[in-house]
C-alpha cells in the first residue's frame, strides 16, 4: 500500500496537530468554509434515483462519502491514526456527534439563507466548488492557482444575493434536514467501517490510487449539479475507485509507531519521502498526476 502523505493534509496535521484533531478537520471543514451550506442550497442533498419501486438517496449518499468522507478520511484513519481499532473508532465517534449536529443546523437555516439568494446563479457556483475541490485532491500543482473553496463560496453569495427578496424564514424542511444528519451519518459509518477493516486496509489499499479516483468521483457530482450528467453518477464511480486502488497480495507498507521503555513515540528515521511527493532534496518525484 502507497503510504503517500498529501502536502495539503501535511500543512493540516502542522497546524491542528493530532491525528484526532486532523480527522475532526477534515471532516468538519465542509461545515466551516460553505461547502455543505452551498451543497443544500443547490439541492444536491435531495438528489434521488429511482430503481423499480426503489428510491436511492444518492444525494445523502454522495455527500456523506464524498465531501464528508472521502480520501482524505481515508489517509487519516489509516495514515495519521495510532492505537487499536477501538481507540480509532471512538475518535471517529468522539468526530462524528458534532458532524451530525452541525449538519442539521446548516440545513436548519438553508431556508433564511434562500430567501436571500438567486438559487439558480448560487447553484453554478456550488458546482464551481465541488470542481476546485476535486482539482485539488488529484494535484496539489493546479490546487496551487485555484482560489479555495470558501472564496468561490463567498463569491458566489455576492453573485447571487438578492437584499429585495430576503425575508426571516423559520421554516425547517424537515426533509432537508433528515437528507443532512443522514449525510452526516454516512460519512460516520463510512470512516468506523475504515478504522475497523484497518488491518486490511493497510495491506490492500493504495492511497494515491484511491486519492485520485475519488477526485474523479467528485468531478463526476459536479457535474450533475451541471445537469451534465445523471444524479447519482458519482456514486459508481466512486465505487469502481475504491475497486481499482485495491492490490491483493501487498505486504503492510505502514510501519508501526516505534516507541520507547516511558510508551512515547520515537522520531522516524530518516529516509525517503513517502511515494509520489517530492522530499526536502527535491530528489524524488511526483506521481505523474500529482
Amino acid at each position: 500500500m502507497s503510504i503517500s502523505r498529501h502536502p495539503i493534509a501535511l500543512r493540516l496535521e502542522q497546524r491542528v496537530g493530532g491525528a484526532t484533531r486532523l480527522l475532526a478537520t477534515v471532516m468538519l471543514l465542509p461545515l466551516v468554509d460553505g461547502i455543505f451550506a452551498a451543497l443544500v442550497l443547490s439541492g444536491a442533498l435531495t438528489q434521488t434515483t429511482t430503481v423499480g419501486s426503489l428510491v436511492i438517496p444518492t444525494g445523502v449518499l454522495q455527500i456523506g462519502l464524498l465531501v464528508f468522507g472521502g480520501s482524505a478520511t481515508v489517509a487519516v484513519v489509516l495514515v495519521d491514526m495510532q492505537g487499536s481499532r477501538r481507540e480509532k473508532a471512538q475518535s471517529v465517534l468522539l468526530v462524528g456527534v458534532p458532524l451530525i449536529l452541525g449538519s442539521v443546523a446548516v440545513a436548519a437555516l438553508a431556508p433564511t439563507v434562500a430567501s436571500l439568494l438567486d438559487t439558480g446563479v448560487f447553484e453554478r457556483f456550488a458546482a464551481f466548488v465541488v470542481l476546485a475541490i476535486a482539482a485539488k485532491t488529484a494535484s496539489t500543482r493546479i490546487g496551487d492557482y485555484l482560489p479555495s473553496p470558501g472564496v468561490i463560496v463567498a463569491l458566489g453569495l455576492l453573485a447571487s444575493v438578492r437584499p429585495s427578496s430576503f425575508a426571516l424564514v423559520v421554516d425547517v424542511d424537515p426533509t432537508v434536514v433528515a437528507g443532512a444528519a443522514g449525510a452526516a451519518t454516512v460519512a460516520v459509518a463510512f470512516a468506523l467501517g475504515v478504522a475497523l477493516l484497518e488491518p486490511h486496509l493497510r495491506r490492500l489499499l493504495d492511497i494515491d490510487r484511491f486519492r485520485f479516483g475519488s477526485a474523479v468521483a467528485l468531478g463526476t457530482l459536479a457535474l450533475s449539479l451541471f445537469g451534465i450528467v445523471p444524479d447519482g453518477a458519482a456514486l459508481p464511480v466512486f465505487a469502481l475507485a475504491g475497486l481499482l486502488a485495491i492490490e491483493p497480495g501487498q505486504t503492510d507498507a505502514v510501519p508501526a509507531a516505534a516507541t520507547t521503555d516511558g510508551g512515547e513515540e520515537e522520531p522516524a528515521e530518516d529516509g525517503p519521502a513517502p511515494y509520489g511527493y517530492p522530499g526536502e532534496d527535491g530528489a524524488d518525484e511526483r506521481a505523474p498526476w500529482l
